[in-house]
């Protein structure tokens, strides 16, 4: 029986335009750290507040973002919140103020929040949903690609561009990936074909009966369960993305750490397409349960690297360059497994709900990974940060075998 078609020209552009996204979003990333403080002459505490703008304000604005685009057509809020984003590349070299900088980071928060909601849920609109599980390993591969090279290519235009440089050369590859998100051939919400199918037919919709404001218009309740493991898997990574570099100062390994999330998006993107064709056939709980493994011998490896540097210091860094290749693997196969298991308990009206629960419940645990490793590594160092993270992925372990898998195969709509 042949598959039915993935790579369709829809396919293919968002894809392209989820790539371009995030390849601009990491060139800035390592590079906006040195703008603000030679710009502005900030210091590093006031250069934390000014970026955690944006991770607060785009997390504010999902849910939102999923409930509109569940009721509205998707494709002209997600144009709009990638328009946006384009246009924050220029606007920041144009702020003269501190000030306005904040506000053009917080906006580019929430545009940033709606676009990437709108690129997940269309992506699901667009493929196959027999080939969902696979569509969606290739869609997060273009967001590890990115990772990948993002960072290099801004680390080397700071040693060689101006900042100007540096904002435009943004722009235009965003402008690229607008493009591609234009050309992305979108279908109607379930809700909004249902309706239009009626009045073309001469029916009246029936009008919905007003609704008091509640939290299940804005995050799937039945995904509470399994965003709880996630938030508790998030924590952790997001203390990793953050802090691994001064981790390996601290500990005295001259590698050089930025080949840590090189060897990260490999690991996930090799993991993604195999775990995908797995999702497609089932498996998805079985999937999630695999993943877990390497991230939690990551973490707990990631940690002991401190006892083995003084004694060993090649051993030392082997283990530091195979924990990117653990955590890449555990959380590629984990993350379209994830993904889909929210979709499959959503009805098709609340696809983007699902997506906006989904990655809220991950930002939330980023943001206070961020946090509260700042302080633990304060009054110890990173190792305990590491090895506090192996124990929260244990419990989310259980959680998930105990308490999510069960509630999913009750759940589950498809």
């Amino acid at each position: 029986m042949a598959k039915d078609k993935l790579f369709t020209r829809s396919y293919i552009c968002i894809l392209a335009a989820n790539f371009l996204l995030f390849f601009g979003f990491w060139l800035l990333v390592p590079v906006l750290p040195f703008y603000l403080k030679e710009t502005y002459n900030c210091q590093e505490m006031i250069i934390g507040a000014v970026l955690s703008c944006y991770t607060v304000s785009c997390l504010c604005v999902r849910p939102f973002s999923g409930f509109l685009m569940d009721r509205f057509p998707r494709k002209p809020i997600y144009i709009f919140c990638y328009f946006i984003c384009v246009l924050m590349f220029p606007a920041y070299t144009a702020a003269t103020a501190i000030s306005w900088f904040i506000a053009l980071r917080a906006l580019h928060g929430v545009a940033f929040g709606g676009v990437t909601v709108g690129g997940n849920t269309l992506c699901v609109d667009i493929m196959p949903s027999s080939r969902r599980g696979e569509g969606l390993g290739y869609y997060g591969l273009t967001n590890n690609i990115a990772m990948a090279l993002g960072p290099m290519t801004g680390l080397f235009m700071h040693d060689h561009f101006t900042y100007v440089q540096i904002f435009i050369s943004g722009m235009l590859v965003s402008v690229t990936g607008l493009v591609c998100a234009i050309a992305v051939k979108a279908r109607t919400p379930e809700s909004l074909r249902i309706r239009r199918q009626m009045e073309a037919a001469g029916e009246k919709p029936a009008e919905p009966a007003p609704r008091k404001l509640s939290l299940d218009r804005f995050i799937l309740l039945k995904g509470i369960p399994v965003s709880i493991s996630l938030f508790l898997l998030s924590i952790p990574y997001g203390a990793t993305t953050n802090f691994v570099a001064m981790y390996a100062r601290e500990i005295d390994i001259t590698a050089p750490a930025g080949l840590f999330f090189t060897f990260m998006a490999l690991g996930m993107g090799a993991s993604r397409i195999v775990a995908g064709k797995k999702v497609d056939r089932g498996y998805i709980t079985q999937c999630i349960h695999v993943g877990y493994y390497p991230v939690i011998a990551a973490f707990f490896m990631l940690s002991m690297c401190r006892f083995v540097a003084p004694v060993n210091m090649t051993a030392a860094t082997a283990m530091f360059y195979l924990v990117p290749l653990l955590l890449g693997a555990g959380f590629g196969v984990m993350f379209p497994a994830m993904n889909s298991l929210y979709i499959n308990l959503a009805p098709n009206n609340q696809r983007a709900t699902a997506t906006s629960t989904y990655l809220t419940a991950w930002d939330v645990g980023i943001g206070i990974g961020i946090v509260s490793s700042g302080v633990i590594a304060q009054h110890f160092t990173f190792y305990m940060v590491y090895l506090i993270g192996s124990v929260l992925c244990l419990v989310s372990l259980l959680f998930f075998t105990m308490r999510v898998t069960p509630h999913y195969n009750r759940n589950k709509l498809r």
